[in-house]
């Protein structure tokens, strides 16, 4: 099986150039900048770019294979505070980073996070310093995310230096955009977690000028509109280049090469989700669900092929056993997986939909994990490996090489249900329902449509909330949506979820029980980063200033 064409150059976070000694880690045999200057060398270099910079280790010192790299590890923080997972080993606080303020059973009594500090809040701004390295919880996807931007500066430098053969122009402008793309999906992603984040769009070297997380988004959105102006007209050539980037293990299934009219409409998708995640339901106005509306209305169809990732043997790009969250979390929870499933995701399967048959086992007796390490993580659910293979109905995880489909940005689904989202909260309640009912219909739920029951407006949004929660699982949104929901905020502010199953340290099952998160809502900069780049006069600040 062909590898990605592994990249090593220079890294973005400006404490890591100052320890320049200890990242000499180049291989001769692999692209670098300085061999980037023909067609072939640039494909290589931004494939590179995109799938080992910004996804996989760069130093491996800072790497913990307890919860792994990108897709398991930093995007494991969102789903374990989005409680779609529990976690109970300590490596990177992950058994810390998602326990509530405390939990009320339904015999009253109050259970509290066992951890100190006992809340999430005082957790973040104890740990989150340079001297934890690795094991800041808040280091991580900063440093992908920005190290993945850095190189797309590169590319973009370098090809304005190559000379293309056959359609130079549509070639050129597709390496473009794929480096557009990728900035944007970064921003995107720094935007959304991050109070605060510098823009930087130099081939080398950084600055010291941090701006607000709503100028990240819309440097987001910026570069993601660049990249839908610069793609070409679909074209042998257009094809010839998309067939490169994409490592050749990913173009499977819903990961085959895009048409420019595809990818536009991944564009409007991630834009509307940059709306929609950073958004809070409160302060969502008529005019902005009619954006969201209207990207997506022209974004992912059904038919349309989208940016995934896919495991092999080798583990060039995502483990088999390790490379994802659902990965992590398959496997009886008691036998080695590293995530334990939340009670919560269980309760939010309706009766009888064939997903929760598929995918999920329950145990004899409920898994009791140690009750210094949380409050509410102990499950009586595990996640199939390769599910019951029940036809038509969704897999969430496969741990055979090459099984496991990740969405990277997004998906049919996600737009689906951004559209049901805008419609019901736009008085188009039965549209809204019948978006429901497609998603439903598209992953084998076997549930009964709820388009045409007369469902009122408050049913209407439950079942898109139980949605979301269940047919975008693993796809990292769970935390964006608790956010923007008021879910994690405390319960004396109408945060919080109320009627919740909770299983205690005795294995009693609590099923109308009141979970406090209160977690904060967008972290602070990274220390990794302040501590060798302190802000410039003028920058936004650089802390969330909720306690």
């Amino acid at each position: 099986m062909k590898k990605i064409h592994i990249l090593v150059a220079a890294l973005v976070l400006s404490f890591a150039t100052s320890c320049k000694d200890q990242l000499d880690v180049k291989n001769p045999n692999q692209p670098t900048v300085s061999s980037a200057n023909t067609e072939s060398g640039i494909i290589n270099f931004a494939q590179g770019a995109a799938y080992i910079n910004g996804f996989k280790e760069i130093k491996t010192d800072l790497y913990d294979g307890v919860p792994g790299y990108f897709w398991s590890g930093a995007m494991g923080f969102h789903d374990l505070m989005g409680d779609i997972i529990g976690e109970e080993a300590a490596n990177q606080f992950g058994n810390q980073i998602g326990a509530p303020d405390y939990v009320i059973l339904d015999d009253g009594s109050k259970v509290v996070n066992p951890n100190a500090p006992n809340t999430q809040w005082a957790l973040i701004r104890q740990v989150n310093v340079n001297s934890n390295q690795g094991s800041n919880p808040l280091f991580h996807e900063w440093w992908y995310m920005y190290s993945l931007n850095s190189q797309m500066n590169k590319v973009l430098a370098l090809a304005d230096q190559v000379s293309f053969t056959g359609d130079a122009k549509a070639k050129k402008a597709t390496v473009q955009a794929w480096a557009y793309w990728w900035k944007g999906f970064a921003y995107s992603h720094i935007g959304s977690i991050y109070y605060a984040g510098i823009i930087n769009n130099d081939a080398n070297g950084t600055n010291n000028n941090y701006v607000t997380k709503e100028k990240l988004i819309e440097e987001a959105n910026a570069n993601l509109d660049k990249a839908a102006s610069l793609l070409p007209a679909a074209s042998a050539d257009y094809t010839a280049i998309m067939s490169q980037l994409i490592p050749p293990f990913n173009q499977v299934g819903k990961g085959g090469v895009l048409t420019p009219d595809m990818w536009k409409r991944n564009i409007n998708t991630l834009k509307a989700r940059n709306l929609l995640v950073n958004t809070t339901v409160k302060t969502m106005t008529a005019a902005q669900w009619g954006q969201i509306l209207t990207l997506a209305t022209d974004g992912i169809t059904a038919t349309d092929n989208v940016f995934t990732g896919r495991s092999n043997q080798n583990g060039d790009f995502l483990s088999p056993t390790a490379g994802t969250v659902a990965a992590k979390a398959t496997g009886d929870p008691s036998g080695g997986a590293t995530y334990k499933i939340s009670e919560r995701l269980i309760q939010d399967f309706k009766t009888g939909d064939q997903r929760l048959a598929n995918n999920f086992t329950q145990r004899a007796t409920p898994w009791i994990g140690e009750s210094s390490r949380g409050n509410a993580f102990n499950t009586r659910w595990a996640l199939l490996d390769g599910g019951k293979k029940l036809a038509g109905v969704s897999t969430l995880s496969d741990r055979t090489p090459g099984a496991t489909e990740l969405y990277l940005a997004g998906s049919y689904e996600e737009n689906e249900l951004m559209k049901a989202e805008a419609l019901i909260n736009t008085g188009k309640i039965e549209d809204g329902l019948k978006s429901i009912d497609a998603v439903r219909k598209y992953q084998g739920a076997g549930l009964a449509a709820v388009a045409g029951t007369g469902l009122t407006l408050d049913q209407a949004k439950e079942e898109l909330r139980r949605e979301r929660r269940v047919g975008l699982a693993f796809r990292n949104l769970s935390f964006y949506d608790a956010r923007r929901w008021g879910v994690i905020d405390d319960v004396s502010q109408g945060g919080g979820r109320k009627g919740a199953v909770v299983v205690d340290k005795a294995g009693k099952v609590s099923t109308n029980a009141t979970i406090n998160y209160n977690f904060l809502d967008y972290w602070d900069v990274p220390d990794n980063e302040l501590k060798y780049n302190p802000a410039a006069s003028g920058s936004a600040p650089t802390s969330n200033p909720k306690k």
